[in-house]
């Protein structure tokens, strides 16, 4: 993880190279037309699809006349020839799900059909796609007295003498059949990313009236579909305050008051299994998104205040209305597909409480269900078990553009829908349309009122499917997925890393805070189909979270000399964080030679090399000495590397000097002194003899001889006396 002081700037969302490819890929199907059905069809010439797609999801109730399309997508470099093509109805309903599985397979072996219809299709030319109706009226033999039930169609079409078969189903649905609620659950989410937040540009996009998310609440607007709402889409909006983009803003005041049924994704849809796997107890969320509001406000933006919101007390809003989705149910998770096994299953389950116990939603593909139904239990674990095979077809029909390939999806989800009825026999039945992003809102409200409007069936809310009894079931899956476990436990590995090395901040959520929403953005379920880029993508988030761990640190040292008994040694410390920091520089002689202050607190400033000055006393002796430097929080965590400096201690240099020093001073004034004491002895001995020889003056009137020995004293003559 980075830390960048330009704020918003940083969490712009890149798309990876993949994401670009399958957007293109997809624009291409969407012009062309060209998918590969669920119902499917014989080898045809090469370039050339064919789909055989009912017209109203399939359905034909007693008495109504069937329409289908025939749809030729041509991506060869030559056009098609005109081909004949001949419909046919089976008169025998299929008995189960896997004979309907069998047959949109392409088994047509042991299937009767009667041809109903036959026409010709026109030339399609290169690059193109056309659609031909066939219709066969309602009085017609062949749709009359039909029981209730799913029918094969099979189109046949002849290319060049080359036959080509499609298959479809038709399905008649029964009256008096027992009705069942039914539960659509609809992702709101905006796919993958490896930045924390979505930042304003890409929101902007987003929630615009043609983008993903404007999509997903226009489709589920006015339906009874269960929203899971990643919460991470309204944090982004609301840490942008005021700067929000106007669509943005009325998205999130839409979601807030749509009266839907839901439940919080993991912030950024993270894999909750994943994080299992990794050793957490549960599921984690974001810790702190103080840094996005201070990267707001950086930006010379107001920070949103929590007073526009009735009823919360002024200043920034906290995490909880952040991220606040509106009126949803806790406790609920819907890990990938294939991932949960029995044991995941048991600690998902034991992860709420006995007001609201949590629920895992899992595929039926995973689960062996004792009867039909949405609750289910597993041991100790609450499941919501939503109907594979229908949402598969469902996911497939919204991601298609091409009303005749999306039709044949739906025809199929349709018949599926009509064994689930009648398999739950009035339980609850739940179905999803998948993660998929970047969906039109025609695709996926016709995949929503696909299941909705399904006869016999009435739209249940969350709170209705959870509080259904429930069937007991046996979790079958595996839940093999290593590498995303791996990740999940290096990536928190880091962040326990970082979080040590936080604590040099006085506020260590702007590192701690960004660092656990990035985590949880590479976790998500979004990646799973784009598994190259989020190898790299987590490779390289561990790269940016070392260089933030080695952003502080001591500059190189060279060695010092230490001239007398007591000095100060300089040393700087490199921060290239854009917030201060708090340190203790500690230093350790590996010598008795000095004493050395122990701890030195410091404040580095942001960005910049900090100077810093530790006192140090020499005592007797020479000698080099290394002095061990390591700077620390100040919870006593280790920041970067030791580093080891070399001192060259030249202690009694001071102490010879001054010594040489007295002992000149002390002789110039030892031999001063001597001169002194003479001088004054020579003129005190002046002074002596001229007053003797004044006296001897007087009595004979002669000088007397004197004699001065080396002493400088005078002896007396033995004369005169």
């Amino acid at each position: 993880m980075t830390v960048s002081p330009l704020g918003p700037g940083r969490i712009a969302h890149r798309p990876s190279p993949a994401r670009v490819a399958v957007a293109v890929f997809a624009a291409l199907l969407a012009v062309l037309g060209l998918a590969v059905a669920s119902p499917t069809a014989t080898a045809a010439p090469v370039g050339i699809t064919v789909t055989l797609a009912p017209v109203g999801n399939g359905i034909v109730e007693p008495g109504d006349a069937l329409t289908v399309s025939a749809a030729i997508t041509n991506v060869s470099s030559t056009p098609t020839a005109p081909a004949p093509a001949t419909l046919s109805i089976g008169a025998t309903p299929f008995p189960d799900r896997s004979a309907l599985s069998a047959w949109l397979a392409g088994d047509t072996a042991g299937v009767p059909v009667t041809a109903a219809g036959s026409t010709v299709l026109p030339s399609v030319d290169a690059g193109s796609a056309g659609a031909t109706p066939i219709a066969v009226p309602g009085d017609d033999p062949l749709l009359a007295d039909l029981a209730p039930g799913v029918y094969p169609l099979l189109i046949d079409v002849t290319f060049d003498d080359e036959p080509v078969t499609a298959t479809s189903v038709m399905t008649v649905p029964d009256p008096d059949g027992t009705a069942s609620g039914v539960g659509v659950i609809v992702p709101v989410t905006a796919g993958a990313t490896a930045d924390g937040l979505l930042g304003a540009a890409e929101i902007a996009e987003l929630t615009a009236p043609t983008g993903a998310l404007t999509a997903a609440l226009d489709a589920a607007d006015g339906t009874g579909a269960i929203l899971a709402v990643d919460p991470a889409l309204p944090a982004a909006i609301r840490v942008l305050g005021e700067t929000a983009p106007a669509d943005a803003t009325a998205w999130l005041e839409r979601l807030m008051t749509m009266p839907n049924s839901r439940f919080a994704l993991q912030f950024g849809d993270a894999d909750p299994v994943a994080q299992l796997a990794a050793g957490l107890a549960r599921p984690v969320g974001p810790t702190s998104l103080t840094f996005y509001l201070d990267a707001t406000a950086s930006a010379g933006e107001p920070t949103p205040d929590a007073t526009e919101s009735p009823g919360i007390e002024p200043g920034p809003p906290t995490l909880a209305q952040l991220l606040d989705i509106g009126p949803a149910r806790s406790s609920v998770y819907w890990p990938g597909a294939g991932t949960v096994d029995a044991e995941t299953a048991a600690a998902l389950g034991g992860l709420g409480d006995e007001e609201t116990p949590s629920l895992s939603v899992l595929p039926s593909a995973e689960v062996d269900r004792s009867a039909a139904s949405a609750r289910a239990d597993a041991d100790d674990a609450a499941l919501l078990v939503y109907d594979a095979d229908v949402s598969r077809l469902l996911e497939e029909a919204s991601l298609r553009e091409s009303t005749p390939l999306r039709a044949s999806s739906l025809s199929a989800a349709t018949a599926y829908l009509a064994f689930a009825r009648a398999e739950a026999a009035g339980r609850p039945i739940l179905v999803t349309v998948g993660r998929a992003d970047d969906r039109s809102r025609v695709a996926l409200r016709a995949a929503i009122a696909t299941a909705t409007d399904a006869p016999g069936l009435t739209p249940r809310d969350l709170e209705t499917l959870a509080g259904t009894d429930a069937v007991t079931a046996r979790i079958t899956a595996s839940g093999d997925d290593g590498a995303r476990a791996a990740a999940a436990s290096d990536l928190f590995a880091q962040e326990g890393e970082l979080g040590r090395f936080a604590t040099i901040l006085d506020e260590p959520a702007l590192l701690t805070g960004p660092e656990r929403a990035e985590i949880l953005q590479l976790l998500g379920l979004g990646w799973r189909t784009q598994p190259a880029e989020w190898r790299r993508a987590v490779l390289d988030h561990g790269d940016a979270t070392a260089r933030t761990i080695d952003s502080v640190g001591l500059l190189p040292t060279s060695t010092v000399n230490l001239v007398g008994s007591g000095a100060g040694l300089r040393f700087s410390v490199r921060n290239d964080l854009p917030y201060p920091v708090n340190l203790v520089l500690y230093a350790m002689p590996d010598d008795l030679r000095i004493d050395v202050q122990r701890a030195t607190t410091v404040t580095a400033t942001a960005a910049s090399n900090t100077r810093v000055e530790v006192p140090v006393q020499a005592r007797v002796g020479n000698g080099e000495v290394t002095l061990a430097l390591q700077l620390r929080s100040p919870t006593s965590v280790a920041i970067g590397d030791t580093e080891f400096v070399d001192v060259n201690v030249r202690a009694e240099w001071e102490g010879v000097g001054i010594a040489a020093l007295a002992i000149v001073v002390g002789g110039l004034l030892v031999i001063g002194l001597y001169r002194t004491v003479r001088r004054r002895r020579s003129r005190a001995d002046h002074r002596g003899d001229a007053t003797g020889s004044d006296e001897a003056d007087d009595e004979t009137g002669d000088e007397p001889p004197r004699v001065t020995d080396e002493a400088g004293e005078d002896d007396e003559q033995e004369t005169g006396r």
